[in-house]
């Protein structure tokens, strides 16, 4: 058994698109980054590297590469999975939260878990999702971004 974590926040900005956990959210805001700037999936990303012991995101997907430019952050989740069961480890469960303001995760929580449960070929009951405010303390509070974490367990 191997434990990784993950992190990832991005900054809200106008004119984009806002995509959690590969779900599009009808909001007036969307997350800047080099690709669809999922910041959930970004977190599970790294949180599976790093338990597989394969380094972080920015290492396998840098943000100087144009063939990651606006990529769906799903197909570098996918990218990440085969790495990870390369080295001959499955995934036993993700735990994670989205720190956010606005907008409310809501119905489209099952969404985001039937999507990412999808794309890693594991159950839904294997991926939890959790989100909550900063109570409007920092950047997050003050809604000028969003971030989420994520444990993976894997064997």
């Amino acid at each position: 058994m191997r434990v990784g974590i993950g992190y990832d926040i991005h900054r809200l900005v106008e004119g984009r698109p806002l995509i959690l956990g590969g779900v599009p959210f009808a909001y007036e805001k969307g997350l800047l980054g080099h690709s669809d700037a999922d910041v959930l999936v970004h977190a599970i990303c790294d949180a599976l590297l790093g338990a597989a012991g394969l380094g972080d995101i920015g290492m396998h997907f840098p943000d100087s590469d144009p063939q990651y430019k606006d990529i769906s952050s799903l197909k570098l989740l996918s990218d990440t999975c085969r790495m990870v069961t390369a080295e001959g480890f499955r995934i036993v469960n993700l735990d994670t939260i989205v720190f956010a303001e606005a907008p409310r995760l809501g119905s489209q929580r099952d969404d985001m878990q039937t999507m990412i449960a999808k794309t890693l070929d594991v159950t839904a009951e294997q991926i939890n999702i959790k989100a909550t405010t900063t109570e409007g303390l920092g950047v997050i509070g003050k809604g000028e971004g969003i971030g989420a974490m994520c444990v993976a367990l894997i064997e």
